[in-house]
This record gives C-alpha cells, sequence and structure tokens, in this order.
C-alpha cells in the first residue's frame, strides 16, 4: 500500500486535466487507459485528490463531505459489470472543510449527497485502482461563466503545495451527437482544428484564449456544444504555476468528436 504524503513534506503535486472519454474505457487496456496507469505510478503518491468532473454540473458549488462517497453508475447502455464496479476510495471532510473555506466567497456548500462520478471513478479506478487515495469531488457552477472556474482553480492552487492533486475530467472536444461510431479512430477536421488551439494557447501560456475559447470561430460550438464537458480544464489551467512544464498526453481523438487529450502541469 502507497504511504501518504507528510504533512511536513514539501511536494507541489501536479495538476492534470484527464480526456476522459468513454465510460467504456473503464473495461479497456487502451493507449489512454494504459498511460492513465503510467500516470499513477509515476506520479508522487497525493495527500488527496480534489477532482473537477464534468458529470457535476449544478447550480452553485458544491464539495463533497461523505467519509464514504457511494460510486454513481451515471450511464446506461453498458455492459452489467460496469454497473458493478465500485471505487472505494475514502471521502476526506477535513479536504472539503478546506476547500469550502477556499471558496467561500463563491458560496461554496457541503454536499453529503454526491459521490463519485463517472467522470472520477473511471478514471481514478486506472490511476490508482487500490482506491486508497482520499477523494473529493467539486461540482461545476452552471450557471457562471468560463472566466469564474479558471478564477476557482486559481485558488485552489495553494492546496497543490499541501500535497493535494487537482484533476479535471472531461474532453477538449466533446459532441456525442455527430460521434462517427463506425470509426473509433476518425477526427474531424475541425475537432483537430480547436484542439490545436487549445493545445498551443496552454503551451504558450495564454489562458485568455482557453477562457474566451467561444469566440475562436465555427469550430468551437462544434467543438463544445455544452460547456461541461470543456470547464474543467480551467480549474487545471488555473491552478497553473510558473514553475510548470506542461506535456500533453494521448492527443487524439476519437469516433471523430471526443478529444482525448490529457493535459499534465507539473
Amino acid at each position: 500500500m502507497q504511504d501518504c504524503v507528510n504533512p511536513e513534506q514539501k511536494t507541489t503535486m501536479p495538476a492534470i486535466f484527464f480526456g476522459h472519454g468513454s465510460p467504456g474505457n473503464v473495461l479497456e487496456n487502451n493507449q489512454a487507459t494504459s498511460m492513465w496507469a503510467r500516470l499513477g505510478k509515476e506520479l508522487p503518491t497525493p495527500k488527496g485528490i480534489i477532482c473537477i468532473s464534468a458529470h457535476w454540473y449544478t447550480q452553485g458549488v458544491g464539495v463533497t463531505s461523505s467519509e464514504n462517497p457511494k460510486t454513481i453508475h451515471d450511464f446506461g447502455g453498458f455492459p452489467a459489470v460496469m454497473y458493478e464496479m465500485q471505487y472505494p476510495a475514502p471521502g476526506s471532510p477535513e479536504l472539503a472543510a478546506k476547500i469550502t473555506s477556499i471558496l467561500s466567497e463563491e458560496g461554496a456548500v457541503l454536499d453529503d449527497s454526491w459521490g463519485f462520478d463517472h467522470g472520477t471513478w473511471c478514471v481514478l479506478k486506472k490511476v490508482f485502482p487500490k482506491a486508497n487515495i482520499p477523494v473529493v469531488q467539486l461540482s461545476i457552477h452552471s450557471g457562471k461563466p468560463p472566466s469564474f472556474h479558471f478564477n476557482l482553480g486559481r485558488k485552489l492552487a495553494v492546496l497543490r503545495e499541501q500535497g493535494y492533486l487537482i484533476i479535471g475530467s472531461g474532453n477538449i472536444v466533446h459532441n456525442l451527437s455527430v460521434m462517427d461510431w463506425g470509426g473509433r479512430n476518425s477526427c474531424f477536421d475541425w475537432a483537430k482544428i480547436f484542439g490545436d488551439y487549445i493545445r498551443n494557447a496552454i503551451l504558450n501560456n495564454q489562458p485568455e484564449s482557453v477562457i474566451n475559447y467561444a469566440k475562436f470561430g465555427p469550430e468551437a460550438p462544434q467543438s463544445v456544444p455544452h460547456p461541461d464537458h470543456f470547464l474543467p480544464l480551467l480549474y487545471v489551467l488555473g491552478a497553473r504555476t510558473s514553475e510548470d512544464k506542461v506535456h500533453f498526453e494521448t492527443n487524439y481523438v476519437e469516433y471523430g468528436s471526443l478529444d482525448m487529450t490529457t493535459v499534465v502541469l507539473s
């Protein structure tokens, strides 16, 4: 079993945005999930994990406060075995209290009704399969502009210095309505154009270009018809420090319109 980080140890944890794609990835050993597993072995062990998932999209800012969060099977049409899967990682009331204190001006409140949705557990089951690291989810306030979410990430950045891993889970390009179900390795031209734009903005440390993604051009609404999967990226970019180096993992698109890029800041 991995040991938790010593509270006195000065370890600044990375901030990572995972392109999570289909929930069915949890059953596969593919390019993305193999990378997730590798990252879990390479990362220093976090004291706890703060996850912003595309699939907890609310009015207000919620923070999971349960000591034993439930595993939420928020998907349909997948093999029965997926509905039996559990991710029994503990919660952390202590970390939840830290987050609500940091985000008090934004009205963050404790929430014991939510748990780990598939944007969280389907990724973490590959990254940290032992499920022995405390996890707290932060909801996405649906009524706020992109700049709000970026600024929340900036406020949460201090927790990286305390040994906490900040992750966002979504997709840079996520358009289910036009997916090419017959072409897993396909990529629409507009998806590549938009993905390249966002990756270049990240490489050049131009967060304003990511925040204002909707102004990019016609590829933006095609790539982000709804902001839920895009906004987790802004929390991670908000938590970026001047010392961070950036690299991309699994820089490819599936089914034409699912960008699987993972962004690692460390």
